[in-house]
């Protein structure tokens, strides 16, 4: 896996690549000969994300390459050794693309012969930049093959900056390369249409919600391929993107109706990663603390019922997410996520001017915090007040995600109102975590216990996360009365 960083140029038969010896030392050009298979679905669905699926002989990589967008000018490539067959896509990679093809067989729909000119940019042994110019024949197939032919070049950042990739990019520019408008060969070639959209119109409330829906189901689907590599922070990722769109679901109904049935499956998306996720936390947290403390003062195999048996647990519970990520109700929840933004059930709301409608959504989720708080102070016993109080940290969370949603149209308010509302998040989540955490050491230093193991360290760990819970609970009156008084002067 790499990630690929590069710039695409458009030019005319007879560029010619300019003279980069001030740029550093020069290497080539050296020629090759590619030939490269392109799959997909029948109906374009990884071209319609930007999504590049291929099988290529020749050149310094053969292989199986399968290219996933993260940004401008950014991808993320995934290699496979090449296989004989052209018929049937590698299992590994497959696996990587069912969210976006949920099911639907992958088949050849176009191929490449390139003949490349390398030429590197060094610094002595170490690769820079390789600007490729390619002279490119696409055949897309079907019935009536397409045929299309066109020349490019490509500068690809390897051992160095931005800095210089861009300066290389000026110097192609100068010689009358011009910016490509597709981030692939392969979307040159196929009449691959986008995702479909809403049409909403520009300032009204719909057009900000279903703009701020369509990034977060983006956000979601993007870490479905590094949640099956369970890759770091993925499961994270994923989940914050399935709980921002519940918040802004609950948050806009009236612009966007008829969510409750979606909701309740983002709800579920959400508790199927969450044992991984919080395990993979709670993982990392003891780790550090057992590092912090004096060696004489860790004793028995805490490290391994802490460590090793949670990591294990943890490689368990990602094998659940795969298979629930590989299975038909997931499947439905991504298609009604593309429906929910192609033909959204729009309210009356949605029509309102954004500035309008919208600065009253965010009002409102801060007065649900308010009266949740309100509600958990009320309540006398102790242990039911603390139940409660977990849910002012929810409100809040959802006054954050809201606050960020309505950023882009309502400007800094908005930024301020996030960064107070997760001021609220952030202490109630300490205690909350230290509380957790507690919870937990006992079951384990019981389960040590029973073992005939030394528990003395599991002691000293509660002792240290009843301190943090402690300290939160304390701090959070002070954090409490600061925000109110802030939030007061922006909304």
């Amino acid at each position: 896996m790499s990630i690929e960083i590069e710039d695409k140029f458009d030019v005319q038969a007879d560029y010619t690549v300019p003279d980069l010896t001030k740029l550093g030392d020069v290497a080539g050009p050296k020629t090759y000969q590619l030939v490269a298979l392109y799959y997909d679905t029948p109906d374009l669905r990884l071209a319609a994300r930007g999504i590049t699926l291929r099988r290529r002989r020749g050149g310094a990589d053969p292989g199986w390459h399968l290219k996933l967008p993260k940004a401008k000018g950014v991808r993320q490539e995934i290699t496979h050794p090449l296989t004989r067959s052209t018929k049937v896509v590698p299992e590994e990679l497959s696996e990587l693309v069912r969210a976006f093809t949920r099911g639907a067989e992958l088949v050849a729909v176009a191929e490449l012969e390139t003949r490349r000119s390398v030429t590197l940019l060094k610094d002595g042994g170490t690769a820079l930049v390789e600007i490729a110019d390619d002279q490119v024949k696409g055949t897309v197939f079907g019935d009536e093959p397409k045929i299309e032919r066109w020349r490019e070049v490509e500068a690809e950042l390897l051992g160095g900056d931005q800095a210089l990739l861009a300066k290389v990019g000026k110097r192609l520019r100068k010689a009358g390369a011009s910016p490509s408008d597709s981030s692939s060969k392969l979307g040159r070639l196929l009449d691959r249409q986008p995702a479909p959209r809403a049409g909403t119109e520009p300032g009204t409330a719909g057009h900000t919600v279903v703009d701020y829906l369509e990034s977060q189901v983006a956000a979601l689907l993007a870490q479905d391929p590094q949640v099956r590599r369970a890759e770091e922070d993925a499961v994270h990722q994923m989940r914050v993107a399935s709980r921002r769109l519940r918040s802004a679901l609950k948050a806009f109904r009236k612009i966007v109706t008829d969510t409750v049935q979606l909701q309740d499956e983002l709800r579920w998306l959400g508790t199927v990663l969450a044992e991984a996720r919080d395990l993979e936390v709670i993982r990392a947290r003891f780790a550090g603390e057992l590092a912090q403390l004096a060696p004489e003062l860790v004793t028995g195999p805490i490290q391994t019922r802490l460590g090793d048996d949670l990591h294990r647990r943890e490689l368990e519970a990602y094998e659940r997410i795969k298979q629930t990520l590989s299975g038909e109700r997931y499947y439905a929840l991504l298609d009604a996520l593309d429906r929910l933004v192609a033909e959204p059930a729009l309210g009356k709301a949605a029509s309102a001017p954004a500035k309008e409608m919208l600065s009253g959504v965010a009002s409102a989720s801060w007065n649900r915090v308010i009266r949740a708080y309100d509600t958990a102070q009320a309540i006398d016993d102790y242990e039911r007040r603390q139940i409660a109080m977990h849910d002012v940290r929810k409100a809040a969370k959802r006054a954050r995600y809201t606050a960020e949603a309505l950023q882009p149209t309502l400007g800094k308010p908005m930024a301020k109102l996030a960064k107070h509302a997760e001021a609220v998040q952030e202490v109630l989540g300490a205690h909350q975590d230290g509380v957790v955490a507690q919870e937990m050491l006992t079951k384990e230093a019981e389960s040590a216990r029973q073992a005939g193991e030394d528990t003395f360290t599991y002691g000293l760990l509660i002792g240290l996360e009843r301190g943090t819970a402690e300290r939160a609970e304390a701090e959070f009156p002070h954090v409490w009365a600061e925000t109110v008084e802030a939030v007061r002067k922006v909304i």
